[in-house]
């Protein structure tokens, strides 16, 4: 077996480096995930540190590596042999397609049926215990695993509930994801579940550089003899992780450096109480590595820096990040708040309590010969909750939040014989009563055969691409409407990545169209594109939709089950002809997408006494519905348009 890459090889990433050893040290701190652009070693980092963590003494046989000197008492294995092994702390990787039987594991439920018996296959939550698990591309993991590992790594438990049937196991892990924010972002309320939070990037300095590409052909010609030459560093930081495991208890959190803790982060406005925690955690941790007896200012200072970036969020359009001035100006602010008040009876106090005893709470497009000089838009009005736009029809796309679809996971619609998700115990004993007679059934059990066993056919939601269209011509262009349209088309953005779409932007004016945003998961992208767009010049609709239609059709092939949903924001009006007429040659083009299936709202903008109609006219061409853009934020039953013909 080829030697990994040695974690003292790594050049750069210091920050990266010492949140995973922190987390080494003191798993409780809640984990790290590393953000950071394609191609800047991450996951090398990652498998790295697996190597230096100390080896695990478990039970002999134990599928979910009890420790003989305490196991655990639920632990579905009893009774155990009282026989201990040593075996190295593993690195569980978590793929992007994994379902949740694989990450909890799932009920021998045939077994349950016809033996009695609960049997178990544990899924890689039990491989994980005691070790690391790791998670490439997190943030393309379904919102509902990433609860469940988040909510097993935060107990130390994960369980199983199945047909009535529940199984609890010890699960503490290290958990470590990593990301690249260019394919989305994860929800706020799932990156404040991660303690540490690290951003790196690739060295844009030569000497660097050069020196990893050296290490890395150097590794790739003689892997072991590599790994030979780091073998002593990576040997002395597996003994400083076990020494400051070992220190971890008797580290003292003097009570002014938990005052400043507090005060830091009533500063930067972060919610609840888990960052005040998660700093308290990640600082003793940090004075434990050090070798120091008691928390100093040094330690919180670098648990804030890796711990508050991603809680600072107020937006989910907010780009996470801390800056390191705001940082130093909010310590010199919470050191006065550092000393106790002066009718403290108790004085200065130098208390050695520990946290962990306390609860947790582009370019804008470019214009033709006739264009004007570019306007740039206006601010966009506020995000409002927009009205949901839904595909009709049962799709079978990657999980998410808009449009029905059939999936693992929801509602349990009916039993099948073929496809399904899981079994459906209902459906399997009605299969199988009719038969027992004749398979000589006695006693109180059940005669199972496989050609009984019934899967659930459930429904979910799916996630969908969003590509919008906006006209950014001189009839939109004044400043009241173009606001208005902005703000509009953000509030539409944030619903999409409320409900895990992709997106992607078309912009439309003078006397072309520019696919501004291919697309993609990033809906964070989108918006800073809209915010840069330029307005002014005729109309060429027929361009725009164009430009969609092709769009469309290349999306199709890379992702065939992602079904479609084109948003276009017009008041209708074109001027820019695509061969002869500029309405008809909108209106055939639209009839283009519609032959396509492709489901499709219309938001008109057109405003004024006088209407000409041009936007419902055009929503009729594609088939689909056509919205006031003042309805956009309706609450009512109807705001549900069904906007496609697509059958179930």
């Amino acid at each position: 077996m080829t030697a990994g890459y040695p974690f003292s090889a790594v050049v750069g990433h210091d920050d990266l480096r010492l949140a995973l050893l922190l987390n080494a040290v003191h798993p409780v701190i809640g984990g790290v995930l590393v953000r950071g652009e394609k191609g800047t070693a991450k996951s090398t980092v990652v498998r790295g540190l697996a190597a230096l963590l100390p080896p695990v003494e478990v039970v002999a046989g134990c599928r979910f590596s009890c420790d003989p000197a305490a196991p655990d008492p639920a632990c579905p294995d009893l009774p155990h042999e009282p026989v201990g092994t040593v075996r190295p702390a593993r690195l569980v990787e978590l793929p992007v397609g994994a379902t949740e039987d694989r990450l909890v594991g799932s009920l021998d439920l045939e077994r349950a049926l016809t033996e009695g018996v609960r049997a178990y296959q544990p899924g890689l939550l039990a491989a994980a215990h005691r070790g690391v698990l790791y998670v490439d591309e997190v943030n393309l993991l379904h919102d509902h695993l990433v609860d469940l590992l988040l909510d097993a790594a935060a107990m130390g438990r994960a369980h199983v509930e199945r047909e009535g049937v529940s199984v609890s196991h010890a699960a503490s892990f290290l958990l470590v994801g990593t990301m690249n924010p260019e394919e989305g972002e994860l929800r706020p309320q799932l990156l404040d579940r991660f303690g540490l939070t690290v951003e790196v990037a690739a060295s844009r300095d030569v000497d660097s550089r050069t020196e990893v590409i050296r290490r890395r052909l150097a590794y790739e010609a003689d892997a072991e003899g590599f790994a030979a030459r780091w073998a002593e560093t990576d040997a002395e930081l597996a003994v400083r992780i076990v020494t400051a495991r070992a220190a971890l208890p008797s580290v003292r959190l003097p009570d002014h450096e938990l005052r400043r803790i507090a005060a830091l982060c009533a500063s930067f406005g972060v919610d609840g109480m888990r960052a005040d925690l998660v700093v308290a955690r990640a600082a003793v941790a940090h004075a434990a590595w050090r070798g120091r007896e008691a928390v100093e200012e040094k330690d919180v200072e670098v648990a804030a820096r890796l711990a508050l970036p991603h809680r600072r969020r107020r937006d989910p359009f907010d780009e996470p990040g801390l800056d390191e001035e705001q940082l130093r100006q909010a310590l010199r602010d919470a050191a006065e708040s550092a000393e106790p008040p002066d009718d403290d009876p108790d004085g200065p106090g130098d208390g050695a309590s520990t946290p962990d005893g306390a609860p947790d709470g582009t370019d804008a497009p470019r214009g033709g010969s006739d264009t004007p000089p570019q306007q740039p838009a206006t601010a966009p009005d506020p995000a409002f909750r927009a009205r949901l736009l839904a595909v009709d029809g049962v799709g079978e796309g990657a999980p998410g939040r808009r449009s029905r679809a059939r999936a693992g996971f929801g509602r349990t619609l009916r039993a099948t014989q073929s496809r399904g998700h899981g079994v459906h115990l209902v459906g399997t004993l009605t299969a199988a009563a009719p038969h027992q007679p004749a398979r000589g059934r006695a006693g109180a059990g059940i005669v199972l055969r496989r050609d009984d066993i019934r899967h659930a056919v459930r429904e979910g939601r799916e996630s969908n691409l969003v590509l919008f269209a906006v006209d950014a011509s001189g009839s939109m262009a004044a400043r009241r409407r173009m606001s208005a349209v902005s703000g509009a088309v953000v509030s539409l953005l944030l619903d999409a990545y409320q409900r895990r779409d992709k997106v992607g932007l078309v912009t439309f004016r003078g006397t072309s169209a520019d696919l501004v945003l291919p697309p993609t998961s990033s809906v964070e992208a989108a918006v800073t594109r809209l915010r840069r767009l330029g307005t002014g010049g005729r109309t060429p609709l027929a361009s725009g939709l164009l430009r969609a239609h092709r769009t469309l059709t290349v999306e199709r092939l890379r992702d065939p089950r992602r079904r479609p949903l084109l948003v276009v924001v017009t008041d209708g009006r074109a001027t820019v002809p695509l061969r002869h007429d500029p309405v008809e040659d909108a209106m055939r083009v639209a009839g283009f997408l519609a032959e396509d299936g492709v489901a499709s709202v219309v938001v008109d903008c057109e405003r004024g006494p006088m209407r000409l109609g041009l936007a419902a006219r055009l929503a009729v061409a594609l088939g689909g519905a056509c919205v006031r853009l003042d309805e956009l934020s309706s609450d009512v039953v109807t705001g549900v348009v069904r906007a496609a013909r697509g059958a179930a």
